[in-house]
Formats: C-alpha cells, structure tokens, sequence
C-alpha cells in the first residue's frame, strides 16, 4: 500500500469499500450512478477508493439505486477524518494503555510536551499540505493525547530531548520561547522527567532517530519509531531490548531533572 493510500481517512475507505461492494452486487456500472448523481466518474471511483467524502445527494441516489434499505445510507454519519495518521494508529492504542513511556527525540519536541501553537506550526507546515479541517483536527488529537501526562493512576514518564530539537525556533521565536517554558512547567508533576541531551554529549545511538519504548498495564514491551512517512511499532523482544539498550546510553548522557531545567532556563534567557 503506497503512503498516499495509507494516509486517507480510515472512514473514508471503509464506506468506499461499502459503496463499491453494493454497487457491483447491484451490477451497477459507475458510469450509471455518474449520470444519475450528476457527478463525474471519477468522482465516483474516488468515493470508492476513499479518496474523497461521499456527498449525501450521490449516498442517497445510490442507496436506493443498489437497493441498499438505508443500509449504505446509514454510515454518512461515521464518516470523520482521522484524528492521527493512519501509520500511527496502533501506536496511539498502546500509548494510551501505557504505564511506563520511554521517550526519545532528536529533532522535534515530543508529542506529548508540545504546545497547540508549536503543534500547529508542525501540522501546518506539513509537506505535502493538509487541508485546514485535517490540521485541526491533527492538533485537537494531539492535545488531546496530553491527557495521559495527568492520568490516574499516573503513568511515568522519561523524555530525552537532543539539544538539536530545543534549538529549533518551530512557529518562530515567540512560539519557540513559550514552548520552552512549557517544558518547564510539563517536567514539575513527580511522574514526568525532561532530560535535555546537549551537544557537547552527543553519542552515536543519540544520532540514529526517535524512539518510544513503552509498557502497558499487562507488561506488554512495544518500541516505536517514526520516519518521514513511515513508522513502526514492534513488541519483537530482540528489537525491543536492543532499543533500550540504545535508550539506555542516551540516558546515560543526558543532564539529570535539575540540569536539564537550568539549561533550558538559560535557553530562555538567551532568546
């Protein structure tokens, strides 16, 4: 499945699926619901392919032309975009099953830390671009996923951050400086730990990209990574104890609770 498809709405294609399946058990031709819905074929093969959003006059029109009962007409209302990449999904469910998150990032600020506008920097800025309800609602996920940092019983949390994702001034200097901030505040509670990883620390493993190690309830180990428009979660104990093994040189490395405070202070203060 190529990235393009992956990315598409997980309703969108489901119902595309639905409408086309109804459509050839009907032996109805696309080039026929085109002409009764006033649409074009292609937009019909892309409902079909998930691409595009039904409208309600096709749904409607090819409900009864399938002699679907209402049965087709019935999913117009699940049809929401995703709140989280599809490549993403899986990972999403064990990170809210979490009881222990291992966090390390490279480049960018962790999800989970971020701020709505540095977030929304992120999304918006997204190559190639989303369209403006699809960053919305990626922001709103993503805020949302924050949740977890105050739940109870609470969940512990380790971040290591590379000096190389503090530095960069995401959404300009206002919105780096009150992210910044933010981090502060986000490492008080007793459950979170900001280790920052400056330069002058720099490893190897500190090189190869992000990681989130994480446990759940059932003491299920999984590791995430994350690339340009790939990911991976595996629970492959071999990969899950190498990763670690690499968290756990970073780790090392990094500036302890209170260091890592000050040096962000000092961030701050420099502008």
């Amino acid at each position: 499945m190529s990235d393009e498809i992956s990315e598409l709405p997980t309703t969108y294609r489901y119902f595309g699926q639905q409408f086309q399946l109804w459509r050839q058990a009907a032996q109805v031709r696309r080039e026929t619901v085109a002409e009764a819905t006033s649409y074009s074929v292609d937009m019909v093969k892309s409902v079909e392919q998930g691409r595009r959003k039904v409208p309600a006059r096709m749904a409607e029109i090819a409900d009864e032309m399938f002699g679907a009962k209402g049965i087709l007409l019935a999913g117009l209302s699940h049809l929401k975009r995703d709140k989280f990449p599809v490549r993403a999904m899986d990972f999403m469910i064990y990170e809210d099953q979490a009881i222990l998150l291992n966090w390390y990032e490279n480049a960018l600020i962790p999800g989970l830390l971020q701020t709505e506008e540095y977030a929304l920097a992120l999304i918006s800025g997204r190559c190639p671009p989303l369209d403006e309800e699809t960053v919305a609602e990626r922001v709103a996920g993503r805020m949302e996923r924050q949740a977890l940092l105050t739940r109870t019983p609470p969940v512990a949390f380790n971040f290591v951050i590379y000096e190389a994702a503090l530095r960069a001034a995401i959404g300009g200097p206002e919105v780096h400086r009150r992210q910044l901030l933010h981090l502060l505040d986000a490492g008080a509670p007793h459950n979170v730990a900001i280790h920052v990883l400056p330069f002058d620390r720099t490893i190897p493993p500190a090189l190869n990209g992000p990681m989130v190690l994480l446990e759940t309830a059932e003491h299920e180990h999984f590791v995430y990574f994350e690339g340009q428009s790939q990911s991976q979660l595996t629970s492959d104990p071999d990969e899950v104890s190498t990763q670690a093994q690499r968290y756990g040189m970073i780790r090392g490395e990094a500036l302890d609770c209170a260091e890592s405070a000050r040096f962000i202070e000092r961030m701050v203060a420099e502008g």
